[in-house]
């Protein structure tokens, strides 16, 4: 049923859905006590931001942003200072971290229409099963520009259609649209911490999938010009004039990449260079990506707080992370999707003090796919057969450095977005390699611990055919690994 309630309606409905406090008669301390987990089981929650760069946290030593309590974590848990999607999408991306598969196996390739078929285990429909209560709040972002309404693997639910809105947004309280006055990422964190706050007898999972900081980047009102006298440094790669890559990323770079303009544009020349343009540190654009940041720094910390006034906190694992990773101005690009480090990574923290120690550091490789089996592994639950990621337990732990020595990433070409081609890509603990099947051009290889910045294409000079060589038959053999059907061309389709 649709219906926009008034601030009253809204406050009887979320009275009866039992989120209401004063309706249950209960206060904190009664949570605490009601609240257990079972067999030592701990509870799960999961933060996540969308479109947050890796680095735009103040414990990952970006010059301005200020993150407290992303700080705290960092400092009471486990950094990953190596964690990366293996599609740079937020549908796909979001799909993986729920699955633990690639996006070529839970087929949710493209942003908003698909979503996991029923054969495909959700981490938090494995948990129902065994006994936890479980919560979804925030950005599902998949196929709910029509059905925004609650999905499996979910006893309670509060989400919205598509991207949603920053202001004054229509929810969908477990099938019930309405809308709600304030600002998105407030309101998302009030229905967290009632949630939260609520009395159980078993181990409870919670996603708490924040809009922020997705475009159009909107800070709460309270911040809005916190860093308006900023001035942000100039990225290592802002010079970057695309000679040595592929066409059709010039052409991108050149003309609209959206599908219209695409299709208009395609048969005029591409440059060999992009022209260079002046840097701008204190772009309103990118302050206001910083400043959007704060209310979701506000509101770990609120779930935070909640969890150790509960008696919780001790008891569960809290993790925050990204859907992908986002371009502010490297490359001189915005967005995600591309190959390059900055598209790629994500922040990852995770504490739970009763198996790992404090301030630790992990340097090998962290992947989204990996999360759902942690999750498993540690609520002593079995993975699917199907399962492509690896717990990353024994890297918290201190007892491996490494689980993976590289990993596949993959994009499929939108139809939207047409000028991004389908891309297979190969990156070990040095190396990074791509190519673009569906396109005649050349591919990409870079010396990550010489070129940081990815500005020198080794693909293009014949030096270093061997080692191309060496990087083309390691994704061959991540591809046949991970089951990539040989003629995969899901979401590309034809340009004309």
């Amino acid at each position: 049923m649709n219906r926009e309630t008034t601030r009253r309606d809204f406050m009887k409905h979320s009275a009866l859905a039992g989120l209401g406090l004063a309706a249950t008669g209960c206060n904190r301390t009664q949570i605490a006590k009601t609240t257990s987990t079972d067999r030592g089981r701990p509870n799960f929650v999961f933060v996540m931001t969308d479109d947050q760069a890796w680095n735009t946290m103040s414990c990952a030593g970006h010059p301005i942003v200020k993150t407290p309590n992303m700080d705290r974590l960092a400092a009471e848990g486990v950094y990953f200072e190596n964690a990366f999607v293996t599609t740079s999408l937020c549908s796909p991306s979001r799909a993986s971290f729920l699955s633990g598969v690639h996006a070529h196996i839970h087929g949710v390739v493209g942003n908003g229409i698909m979503e996991l078929p029923p054969e495909i285990s959700s981490y938090p429909a494995l948990l129902q099963r065994s006994g936890y209560e479980t919560a979804f709040i925030g950005k599902w972002h998949q196929n709910t520009d029509k059905n925004p309404n609650p999905r499996p693997g979910f006893d309670y639910w509060l989400s919205f259609r598509g991207q949603g809105v920053y202001e004054n947004p229509m929810l969908n309280l477990n099938g019930e649209d309405f809308r709600q006055e304030g600002f998105m990422t407030d309101i998302l964190t009030d229905y967290a911490v009632q949630w939260l706050q609520q009395p159980r007898s078993k181990p409870f999972s919670l996603c708490l999938w924040h809009k922020a900081v997705h475009q159009p980047f909107t800070a709460a009102p309270r911040h809005k010009g916190v860093y308006a006298n900023a001035v942000l440094p100039e990225p290592q790669n802002f010079r970057d004039e695309y000679a040595d890559k592929p066409e059709w990323l010039r052409r991108i770079r050149t003309y609209p990449p959206r599908r219209k303009e695409y299709l208009q544009n395609l048969d005029k020349p591409v440059p060999e260079r992009v022209p260079q343009t002046e840097w701008k540190g204190s772009a309103p654009e990118r302050l206001a990506y910083l400043e959007s940041l704060i209310s979701v720094d506000e509101s770990l910390g609120r779930v935070l707080n909640t969890l150790e006034g509960m008696g919780q906190l001790e008891n569960t694992v809290v993790v925050f992370a990204s859907d992908n990773g986002y371009f502010l101005g490297d490359h001189r690009l915005g967005d995600k999707r591309l190959i390059y480090e900055e598209s790629l990574r994500i922040p990852l923290l995770i504490r739970y003090p009763k198996r790992f120690k404090p301030a630790t550091k992990v340097n090998g490789m962290a992947l989204n796919i990996d999360i759902a089996p942690t999750f498993l592994e540690l609520a002593q639950v079995a993975t699917t057969a199907r399962m492509q990621g690896i717990s990353l337990v024994p890297l918290m732990e201190g007892s491996m450095e490494r689980v993976r020595d590289s990993f596949l990433y993959t994009y499929f070409r939108e139809e939207w977005h047409p000028g991004i081609p389908l891309i297979q890509c190969v990156r070990t603990e040095r190396y990074k390699y791509a190519r673009y099947p569906d396109v005649n051009d050349i591919e990409e290889l870079y010396d990550l611990e010489n070129d940081p910045g990815e500005l020198r294409n080794l693909a293009v000079l014949p030096e270093f055919n061997g080692l191309k060589q060496q990087m083309q038959r390691r994704l061959e053999e991540l591809l046949e690994k991970a089951d990539y059907p040989k003629d995969a061309q899901l979401g590309s389709p034809p340009v004309r």
